[in-house]
């Protein structure tokens, strides 16, 4: 009946476009230069559209447990933390470098909001249990508050993000800034289209730590697990890449890694180091 109507049904199907969203993680060793730290905040204030920095603490907070005369212990890279070492990094990455952070981008007319994972919630975590080693008090994240970081966000407001969580009980917790950044940009995937940029001193994953040109374009899961293999890899990039590769199969768009000072670049898809998940 309907056909014979002469009626002719006409259905429009209008694409839903995805809102985007760049998670920027900042290493360590920029934070350390003052000069090169500002290069690469003037280049974050102008990335357009919502963005959210996740920065660590560098040096900083080794020099200042040597001054007090704390030890510092390091395991496979990662830092042991000792209830004293706690407060050290709570006050300097929560603190001192967040705010800095801040204050740069406020005067760049960036309306930036320092917090940390034990902020309004929003990373919960747990103390990590390892049968060999006691990291002390580590965090392993639990959860992403995506509804309150999407409602930070539709405020108008970037988010720049220190990697202390705490477990629920009133303790807090030292959580790897890599994998507070692939948690945040997996979180959010399931409301954006999610550009990760570990950005550091490097200009991408080198296939020759002495050759500061030996950039890998392209690592896939095939040519990563021969690149491991052959010690190619810098054993210190691995955890990096393990958190890339997670992050896009658990919903992350695309995944860079790459010179911080080249930050608008990578977002515009040249240069650095690209990681695919297939």
């Amino acid at each position: 009946m309907g056909c014979t109507s002469g009626i002719v049904h006409h259905f429009i199907f209008k694409k839903i476009s995805v809102e985007k969203i760049s998670i920027i993680k900042i290493g360590g060793n920029i934070i350390d230069n003052e000069v090169n730290l500002a290069s690469f905040l003037s280049a974050y204030a102008a990335v357009e559209g919502k963005k959210i920095l996740i920065h660590g603490g560098g040096k900083l907070a080794t020099k200042m447990a040597a001054d007090l005369d704390i030890p510092q212990q390091m395991v496979d890279g990662r830092r042991i933390t000792d209830a004293a070492t706690l407060k050290i990094v709570t006050m300097v990455y929560a603190g001192y470098i967040n705010k800095n952070i801040v204050a740069v981008l406020q005067s760049k007319n960036v309306n930036a909001l320092g917090i940390c994972g034990a902020d309004a919630n929003i990373v919960p975590a747990h103390k990590r249990i390892n049968v060999t080693t006691d990291y002390g008090f580590v965090g392993d994240i639990d959860a992403v508050d995506t509804e309150k970081i999407t409602a930070f966000l539709q405020a108008g407001l970037s988010l720049v993000v220190a990697p202390i969580t705490h477990d629920g009980a009133g303790q807090l917790l030292n959580t790897n800034a890599d994998t507070m950044a692939q948690a945040i940009a997996t979180a959010l995937s399931s409301k954006y289209e999610v550009s990760l940029v570990y950005s550091f001193e490097r200009k991408g994953v080198l296939s020759s730590i002495a050759d500061a040109n030996s950039v890998i374009p392209i690592i896939n899961p095939q040519n990563y697990a021969a690149l491991k293999e052959s010690g190619q890899v810098n054993e210190g990039m691995i955890p990096k890449l393990d958190n890339a590769f997670e992050a896009l199969h658990k919903g992350v768009s695309r995944v860079i890694i790459g010179d911080a000072l080249d930050l608008l670049a990578l977002l515009n898809g040249s240069g650095g180091t690209t990681i695919q998940k297939n």
